[in-house]
């Protein structure tokens, strides 16, 4: 069985910066795509950053030049550096992994981590 499992999330003040972690757990042959949502209250879920295999990135229009997502394909795991930070950034940031398939056979095509709160505020 896979997990997602998300740190980093805390208290920053604006201006601040932070590294959000996403690890994925279990025998793992590949994942696709891994990227980071965000939801706040009332509100629907959003893209904020994502990545292939392959390196290709895409972005938030709300973050570019100010975030930057990467992987380490041998310890499936997402980063997520967050710079510049703003108070319209707090969010509970979700780790999500597309088509992951594992070393014995087995696919699932989303997977979503518990979450991590990130709060800017001064």
């Amino acid at each position: 069985q896979v997990q997602l499992v998300e740190s980093g999330g805390g208290l920053v003040q604006p201006g601040g910066s932070l590294r959000l972690s996403c690890a994925a757990s279990g025998s793992i042959s590949s994942i696709y795509a891994m990227g980071w949502y965000r939801q706040v209250p009332g509100k629907q879920r959003e893209l904020v950053a994502a990545i292939t295999s392959g390196g290709s990135t895409n972005y938030a229009d709300s973050v570019k030049g100010r975030f930057t997502i990467s992987r380490d394909n041998a310890k499936n795991t997402v980063y997520l550096q967050m710079n510049s930070l703003k108070p319209e950034d707090a969010a509970v940031y979700y780790c999500k992994a597309d088509s992951v398939r594992t070393l014995s056979g087995g696919y699932y095509p989303l997977i979503w981590g518990q979450g991590t709160q990130v709060t800017v505020s001064s």
